[in-house]
């Protein structure tokens, strides 16, 4: 996170974040997988600039509002079944960076019960909206 952080594109945001956002998905591309939900641990971090995020009210429409990230994952997986955790990944931060107030996006998802000699499987994305 500290090489994101340190990106010239950045040096003006607010990072806001979502951290481990756990939720059962139909996810996956074996047969077994299809059959039911997985559990995966999902974490957003969106980039604000700072003169579209501080505010000066004390009011929440001043801000990008924590639900935005959430209720974005929460449509996301309406769309039914999803084979890859890349494709999640995508999606999410394609959807994310549709706001405009974002400049930069990073969602990385977990699969925690995969495999019982490691923590989890992932991966993670990382965009930059175009200027």
């Amino acid at each position: 996170m500290s090489t994101t952080l340190s990106h010239p594109a950045l040096i003006d945001c607010r990072r806001l974040f979502l951290k481990n956002y756990e939720v059962l998905i139909n996810i996956g591309v074996h047969e077994f997988e299809k059959k039911g939900e997985q559990r995966v641990l999902i974490n957003v971090d969106l980039y604000i600039p700072l003169a579209l995020s501080t505010p000066k009210g004390d009011q929440l429409d001043e801000v990008v509002d924590y639900d935005f990230i959430r209720g974005t994952i929460v449509k996301r997986m309406a769309q039914g079944h999803i084979h890859l955790q890349e494709t999640l990944c995508d999606d999410v931060v394609a959807a994310m960076l549709l706001h405009p107030k974002v400049r930069a996006v990073r969602v990385s998802t977990a699969k925690p019960d995969v495999y019982p000699d490691c923590e989890a499987v992932g991966c993670e994305v990382f965009r930059i909206k175009a200027a």
